[in-house]
């Protein structure tokens, strides 16, 4: 590990609100890890999740010892649904961001070094997506796959694609669309960094030896825009929670495991009622993730970026 990396990693640790952040992200992520693995182990066992059994006698039970956060209409635990929808929104928010930050740091790199038309043709396919209502195009997408609207080959491939993922064809096409539109901004973040770097001596002197250009990219610009991909990551991954509990609760997104967008749908009639607890509990558990994640991604902007240091 480099000195500036072990500077950095010291300031974020200095930062109380940071290492909080930190703590509550790396929970979801093994909550999500968690409830994955019991839902392999129950699939091959044949036994339902525990989240996900029924008791018609403890229907809309309040807040007690015995269901801390009562239970919905079928007398499943809230608590553990809501717990259990984590892992839905650590997958999407992973694999949505990952899917952003290949497409923009592969386009930005290239464009912003190579220039051209290629750089041209790039600058119009980001200001084309940035111009798409984002979320129109998230459920439009998610319609074509979940009624199977697409061709049979493109449908077979969404088939196996979910398998792998192990996820419905509507959350297949909710990951692959916010991907596909969450690559705009890092995009051109680093291209603009990229068209920076490439007028740097080192990278003269990198042409000069006869270094070429795939070479030069992975080796001396990649790394010096590392810290921005790692932000943006965060950030990302906060915006896809968001995006998934948006689509879900509208009805195109997850339809068998839990989700918190899928709870506060169900609950939202019933407040009326008094019953308040299942939509507590979803909204509780989004806010806790996003908060932290959005704290953790400006400090680690202060940490990694040198503009931004002390």
């Amino acid at each position: 590990m480099t000195a500036p990396r072990i500077t950095a990693w010291r300031l974020l640790l200095r930062m109380p609100s940071a290492v909080l952040s930190l703590a509550a992200v790396l929970f979801y992520l093994l909550l999500a890890a968690g409830t994955e693995g019991y839902s392999i182990y129950c699939e091959q066992r044949g036994i339902i999740p525990v989240y996900q059994r029924t008791d018609d006698t403890a229907r809309y039970a309040p807040p007690s010892r015995e269901h801390w956060m009562g239970t919905d209409y079928q007398g499943r635990d809230v608590l553990l649904r809501a717990a259990a929808g984590s892992a839905t929104a650590v997958k999407v928010g992973v694999i949505a961001s990952f899917i952003a930050v290949f497409i923009g740091v592969t386009l930005g790199a290239i464009a912003g070094f190579y220039g051209g038309k290629f750089d041209d043709w790039v600058v119009w396919a980001y200001s084309t997506f940035a111009s798409m209502p984002t979320l129109l195009f998230i459920l439009a997408f998610a319609l074509l796959v979940s009624r199977n609207f697409l061709s049979d080959s493109m449908m077979d491939f969404a088939g196996v694609l979910g398998t792998i993922l192990r996820t419905e064809p509507g959350m297949l096409a909710v990951y692959l669309a916010i991907g596909m539109t969450g690559w705009v901004t890092l995009c051109r973040v680093v291209r603009g960094e990229t068209m920076r770097l490439r007028a740097l001596p080192y990278v003269a002197a990198a042409k000069v030896a006869g270094v070429s250009s795939p070479v030069i990219i992975l080796r001396h610009i990649l790394p010096n825009v590392f810290h921005l991909v790692i932000i943006y990551f965060t950030l990302s991954f906060a915006g896809a929670v968001m995006l998934e509990v948006i689509v879900s609760y509208l009805g195109f997104g997850v339809q068998s495991a839990p989700s918190w967008g899928v709870m506060i749908s169900d609950g939202q009639d019933r407040l009326w009622r008094g019953i308040w607890w299942e939509i507590a509990a979803a909204t509780g558990f989004m806010f806790v993730l996003v908060l932290a994640l959005n704290v953790l991604g400006d400090a680690l902007r202060d940490a990694l970026d040198p503009r931004h240091r002390q």
